[in-house]
């Protein structure tokens, strides 16, 4: 199979041969915040360059939305000198407006010169790739040579990521990251309520369940502060702990724990426990930094929302953070990594894809990433694999030296990933749409609902 890397204008054919067709709607925002724009000055390299399988001077070429898989081929070649391929990782292309997904689908559906052997798939469309419409281009692990059943045992790998990388019982992706979620919350706060920030106490005033949640919201609110930004905040808690995903038997289907979000946000809403924000947008950022209406006592998320979205937000709050065990298990975003079924590099795709996803060694990527290694910042970071976290120093200065391990290892365990479907992005802007318009008080409970059901099957085909 030949491979080019698109330019500018090739993506822009893309975007526009697959929109003509109905392609996929806008996506979220890339969760780790890393997202980037295609290289408008790349070159097209000669089809004729690339390796036959098996040969020793081809290029294994990557497309995903951001620079980090691409990047990481550094740390790979430091540790294999003897790999004999090279990487071009060149075609990155925006999450902003789907652009990433309609230029991927094109190129996939395309085949020939435009599919990559490696590619990239986010959290929100991962299932697209690995269980639906585009799965069918996905190569197993196993055959690329992956003892892939073995590793994931070894690595100890979250269930809820092999999950969601798994089409009829074969894995065909698997994630880097760990992205099971945490209470994230202000040191001085909890201290100014309760008298203490320590974990193990903050975990019983945030959960186990939404009644003593509630009652917490009351208290926080008596001394001037807002358990959380905006009703978006509990969305990824409430979403996970569904007994079903949106779509059942081909329909929509409202489970009663996710319309029971209605009520959540409007509690919060009419009670004045939150400052009213959406997530992504510069209020919600204005609260991490602690300059809203009320001062914010926490937020839902995984160690990239630390990372990459309040430590990038808020550097001058370093210390005055630290994470709790939530109250629901979740998960929110990730990359997963998928390699085409039809690459004739077959070989330096298994040997690259097995170093970033399933190599515990102090030498593999996951060790590298989970230590900061890779880095100026040194920035830690969690990993898919409980092994490796469990044998690296999670201590973070952002959190006040906790080791933020000790919460996400479990936290990973306790994620699920049997509720995603490929349409959950979407259908999540329709509801959440909605569930504003009822708190704001534009609707009544049941119109919510009926406009949301309404709003599914204009735009997705999808009858409840």
């Amino acid at each position: 199979m030949k491979k080019f890397l698109a330019t500018s204008l090739a993506v822009l054919m893309l975007v526009g041969m697959l929109a003509a067709c109905g392609g996929p709607q806008p996506a979220q925002p890339d969760a780790t915040g890393t997202t980037a724009e295609a290289d408008a000055g790349a070159a097209t390299p000669d089809p004729a360059a690339a390796a036959p399988a098996g040969g020793g001077s081809g290029t294994l070429y990557i497309m995903s939305f951001t620079t980090e898989i691409g990047d990481m081929f550094k740390g790979f070649k430091d540790a294999h000198p003897e790999f004999p391929y090279e990487v071009n990782a060149d075609n990155v292309v925006a999450q902003t407006d789907g652009a990433y997904q309609t230029a991927l689908d094109a190129a996939l559906v395309a085949g020939g010169n435009l599919v990559p052997d490696i590619y990239g798939a986010e959290s929100a469309e991962v299932l697209r790739y690995t269980q639906g419409t585009m799965s069918q281009y996905a190569a197993t692990y196993k055959a690329l040579g992956i003892d892939v059943d073995a590793k994931i045992a070894a690595a100890e790998i979250a269930k809820y990521a092999v999950d969601i990388g798994t089409r009829d019982g074969e894995v065909v992706a698997l994630p880097y990251q760990a992205t099971g979620g945490a209470f994230i919350y202000r040191r001085s706060i909890a201290k100014d309520v309760w008298g203490t920030d320590d974990p193990a106490v903050i975990k019983t005033k945030i959960g186990p369940d939404w009644e003593t949640f509630f009652a917490s919201a009351e208290e926080l609110k008596a001394k001037g502060y807002a358990i959380v930004s905006g009703d978006g905040d509990l969305w990824h808690p409430v979403e996970n702990s569904s007994d079903q995903g949106w779509i059942v038997d081909g329909k929509l289907y409202l489970d009663p724990k996710r319309e029971a979000f209605l009520d959540l946000s409007k509690r919060l809403m009419d009670n004045g426990y939150h400052n009213d924000t959406r997530d992504w947008d510069e209020p919600w950022y204005a609260d991490m930094r602690g300059e809203g209406p009320k001062p914010t006592f926490g937020f839902y998320g995984p160690a990239w929302l630390i990372n990459y979205t309040i430590g990038a937000q808020a550097p001058d709050t370093t210390g005055d953070w630290a994470i709790c065990e939530p109250t629901i298990g979740f998960s929110w975003g990730g990359t997963w990594v998928v390699a085409h079924k039809d690459t004739d590099m077959a070989d330096a795709a298994k040997q690259y894809i097995e170093w970033i996803t399933l190599d515990t060694s102090d030498t593999g990527l996951q060790y590298q990433w989970a230590n900061g290694m890779l880095n100026e910042a040194g920035t830690k970071d969690t990993v898919a694999s409980a092994v490796v976290m469990a044998k690296s120093n999670g201590e973070s200065a952002f959190l006040g030296g906790q080791n933020m391990f000790d919460i996400f290892i479990p936290a990973g365990a306790n994620a699920t990933g049997h509720l995603k479907t490929q349409y959950d992005q979407n259908i999540n802007d329709i509801w959440r749409d909605q569930v504003r318009a009822y708190t704001a008080g534009n609707k009544d409970r049941d119109t919510a609902i009926a406009d949301f059901k309404q709003n599914v099957l204009d735009q997705l085909g999808l009858e409840s």
